[in-house]
């Protein structure tokens, strides 16, 4: 099993970061490079525990589609996702939240694991695994982004 740890300091509260990691309007805004679209599930607003969502988006020339279920919530401090249905033969995505200084630490924890024994292992090592942390650094980019500016208001419901 392949793991990517990725931490991002957000000068937001930890309430606002935690609802825009659930956002899948931040979310689609996020994965344009892939043109990532949403095509079953929860499409608009922020997830809530056991909602699920079907992607379909461009990865390596390749269109992929992966059905993911919010499986674990503990409001504004953690959440996890977790694919139902794609191609990784397990894929684990842990959100945590931790209030700090004046702001959040952000803290992803991303578990996967592709499929063909020792060759899926491979391509893991060689190639999906830096892949994907450039696309988890992009989201946390974006979540940052929206969070420390005034934009947090255009993708999350009135408080």
């Amino acid at each position: 099993m392949a793991i990517i740890v990725l931490e991002t300091f957000i000068n937001a509260p930890a309430a606002r970061c935690f609802q825009l990691a659930l956002s899948m309007d931040l979310h689609t805004i996020s994965a344009r490079q892939t043109q990532e679209e949403i095509i079953d599930g929860v499409r608009r607003g922020v997830l809530q525990l056991g909602d699920s969502v079907t992607f379909r988006a461009r990865h390596f020339g390749v269109w992929q589609t992966l059905t993911s279920k919010i499986t674990a919530f503990e409001s504004p401090r953690y959440f996890c996702d977790e694919m139902q249905r794609g191609a990784f033969k397990r894929m684990r995505h842990e959100h945590h939240f931790q209030v700090q200084d004046a702001g959040t630490l952000m803290r992803d924890v991303f578990e996967f694991a592709s499929p063909l024994g020792w060759l899926g292992r491979a391509v893991d090592a060689l190639v999906l695994k830096r892949y994907l942390r450039k696309f988890l650094v992009e989201r946390a980019r974006v979540v940052r982004h929206y969070a420390e500016s005034g934009q947090w208001r255009e993708v999350l419901p009135p408080q």
